[in-house]
């Protein structure tokens, strides 16, 4: 099997998505964490309807997962984003590209 590298633009590309994943991933769990603290004082839970409370951390959760769904590998487009966790897998699996662009210095 045939393995090699990413360009630099899709390496870019890549690491964008990286990106968008850990801060949006950041973001989701502090608001998560304010959400589930105060969401009695936020009037967003009363005993056992959840209401409001069930829509917002749908919401809160819904962009990880479309995250996830959208990541490809930039070689050959097959998806990879369950593979992926914050951050990209070092391969894909199906063609053998490394997920990373070739170092000057290799």
């Amino acid at each position: 099997m045939p393995t090699g590298y990413l360009t630099p633009e899709q390496d870019t590309k890549l690491r964008r998505w990286e990106r968008w994943n850990r801060n949006y991933f950041i973001f989701a769990f502090v608001a998560l964490v304010i959400v589930l603290v105060f969401s009695s004082q936020l009037g967003l839970s009363s005993g056992d309807d959840w209401g409001s409370l069930g829509f917002l951390l749908a919401a809160l959760i819904a962009p990880i997962i479309v995250l996830q769904l959208r990541l490809a590998c930039p070689a050959c487009g097959h998806k990879i984003g369950w593979q992926a966790k914050l951050m990209a897998p070092d391969q894909c699996k199906i063609c053998g590209t490394f997920l990373r662009a070739k170092s000057s210095s290799s």
